[in-house]
């Protein structure tokens, strides 16, 4: 199938006169989750990742993801002639680098290079034009999929549009769009053109159902100084849907009236996103009309910001997420291997517990469910054909979240299923330096102004020191019933200008992987705020601390009190106290006294 579609596609770019095609996993709004319609990259690869890129030329097709899916694409890529490349590895060539040397064999007048200007960003594309015409080749925008993949597309999704209320929010749309405003106004514009789904969500107090794991709807929103439009596909706006757009005065306009409309936009200065706002949208912008402004889209730093009602919502989803956790793993350990077992049906099976919970709308993302081995690949999709039976003793990571009116939970736990008493030293040596880590982040305090790469160290210092490490971040940014994944802060290794800020949630998740063997990995959900109890020495700075969120015991079984401080153990020991006491009343007397079991203090 996949070597039919690349020929196809090959006729087509002789035709076109295009010597290679670029088919990013992208959408035209950047998201991190699509609507399978724009699932292209995954159409002409074979690769389901939710991370990649494929080239194709006249003789090659290759693909570029980065080390958490190795293992998945050598699996999903055998038999289709498309080469898997490592772009996390060193010696590995990035895209231009590579398309670049390959033209040296080539004639001159085939070295045009394709893209679909709706998948690339402004900022995207514009670096990736100058670099390869730098190497003699000619980027052209001109889609060759779609002429293609014509038979089984998807349709584009049409969920209701539906209001989030004010309740949940805590602050109306008018508010926001004032805010918006001012911002506009510093920078002395007079629009803003927003594609990313969870900023439109976030700012017109919306929600939908057109993306897997995420609660929003496909559509572009342009503010200006005097209105706000909305651009959405008519069938999305049932009666309650419009007298909502009408009561927060939002005009509505057609899915894609929004090219024509930029075309003919009134404002002297339009400002845009340029790593969000697509190429295509950005071209339809009058410039005769207007000048344009590339900056950071100041949604995102806004929606980042959670107040005190979104927090006060997160803690409630936290609340509920304990719950049905604790009774998986009680479910587990009791009941489940009585019967065979997937990883697949151990999924099915926290979700059911998980739909038990009052006002929960979906999963916030693909349970990962990785027993042994499995476990080593970091973004593991266990499938029908694929997935591993729960036999003998051994490692499983499971990591999954919940999408609550509420908030947005996602959490990691890595148990040990059998006999403990089997528990090889070296899988308790792993999970004691991960754990080790992920404590020293959570206890972290830090003057306001620092950046989420300046403490990344700390999760990461106990595993370097014994020549370990990890492929990804330690930690992301976390919506407010919206996006899984958020930014614009975070803690990684990579440098972030943006300082973390009170009300911003990360996550805390450091982790080991073994190929072949097992992958632990712990996560909690954590919330900035201001530093309490400094201390009489304090030089009077402000200083800042984490708030950790989630609610669920850790697999003491698995430790190495040996190679733990006494603050340590203690700070186990008082957050499982905080977490029985939280949860234990929610369960059935059953539950609570096994849930008290897993929460006895250790010896400090």
């Amino acid at each position: 199938m996949i070597q039919k579609r690349l020929a196809a596609l090959r006729a087509l770019m002789k035709e076109k006169g295009v010597w290679a095609c670029i088919v990013p996993g992208t959408d035209p709004h950047a998201s991190e989750y699509m609507a399978e319609h724009w699932t292209e990259m995954s159409w002409i690869t074979g690769f389901l990742g939710e991370t990649g890129t494929a080239v194709i030329t006249l003789d090659k097709a290759l693909l570029w993801t980065d080390s958490r899916y190795y293992l998945q694409a050598e699996s999903e890529l055998q038999g289709t002639t498309v080469e898997l490349m490592r772009e996390s590895d060193i010696d590995c060539p990035t895209i231009p680098e590579w398309l670049c040397k390959a033209i040296g064999n080539q004639e001159a007048e085939i070295g045009k290079v394709a893209v679909n200007a709706e998948m690339y960003s402004v900022n995207g594309y514009r670096e990736l034009k100058a670099t390869l015409e730098e190497g003699g080749l000619a980027l052209v925008s001109i889609d060759l999929i779609s002429p293609l993949w014509t038979e089984g597309r998807p349709a584009i999704p049409t969920s209701l549009l539906y209001e989030y209320e004010e309740k949940y929010t805590g602050e109306s749309v008018e508010s926001k769009l004032a805010r918006v405003r001012k911002a506009l106004e510093e920078r002395h514009c007079q629009a803003l053109v927003i594609s990313a789904l969870d900023e439109i969500g976030w700012l017109l107090n919306i929600r939908g159902k057109d993306v897997d794991y995420t609660p929003c709807l496909i559509s572009y929103v342009v503010v200006e100084m005097d209105k706000c439009t909305i651009f959405v596909a008519p069938n999305k706006l049932d009666d309650a849907a419009r007298t909502y757009l009408q009561r927060i005065d939002v005009c509505v306009q057609d899915y894609e009236q929004v090219f024509d409309y930029l075309k003919a936009i009134n404002a002297s200065t339009v400002m845009y996103d340029g790593n969000k706002v697509n190429e295509a949208l950005f071209e339809s912008i009058n410039c005769q009309l207007s000048t344009v402004n590339c900056a950071p889209s100041p949604v995102l730093k806004m929606m980042s910001v959670k107040n005190d009602t979104e927090l006060a919502g997160e803690r409630i989803a936290m609340r509920k997420d304990a719950v049905a956790l604790t009774r998986f793993f009680y479910w587990l350990e009791k009941e489940a291997l009585k019967t065979p077992q997937t990883e697949i049906t151990l999924a099915a099976k926290l979700g059911e517990f998980r739909a038990m919970g009052e006002n929960y709308t979906d999963d916030s993302f693909c349970t990962i469910a990785g027993w042994k081995g499995n476990g080593a690949i970091v973004h593991y999709h266990a499938t029908p054909e694929e997935c591993a039976k729960i036999e003998g003793d051994g490692v499983l990571l499971l990591d999954s979240g919940g999408q609550y009116f509420d908030g947005t939970t996602d959490i990691t736990r890595t148990i040990w299923v059998g006999d403990s008493a089997l528990i090889p030293d070296a899988v308790k040596r792993d999970y004691t330096l991960v754990l080790k880590g992920h404590i020293a982040l959570a206890r972290a305090r830090f003057p306001k102004g620092t950046r989420g790469n300046q403490l990344d160290v700390l999760a990461r210092q106990f595993l370097w020191a014994e020549g370990m490490t990890y492929g990804h971040g330690t930690g992301h940014g976390v919506g407010h019933f919206m996006g899984c994944h958020e930014g614009p802060q975070n803690i990684r290794t990579d440098n972030n200008p943006n300082p973390l800020q009170v009300g911003n949630i990360c996550s805390d998740e450091p982790g080991i992987y073994r190929t072949n063997e097992y992958g632990i990995r712990i996560e909690n959900l954590i919330a900035v705020r201001e530093a309490k109890d400094l201390g009489a020495h304090t030089t009077g700075e402000t200083f800042l601390e984490f708030e950790t969120l989630t609610l669920c015991y850790y697999d003491t079984r698995m430790m190495d009190l040996s190679h733990m401080t006494a603050e340590e153990i203690q700070w186990i020991n008082d957050y499982h106290a905080w977490v029985y006491a939280e949860v234990a009343p929610l369960l059935s007397e059953e539950e609570a006294a096994w849930l008290k079991e897993k929460c006895m203090p250790l010896a400090v």
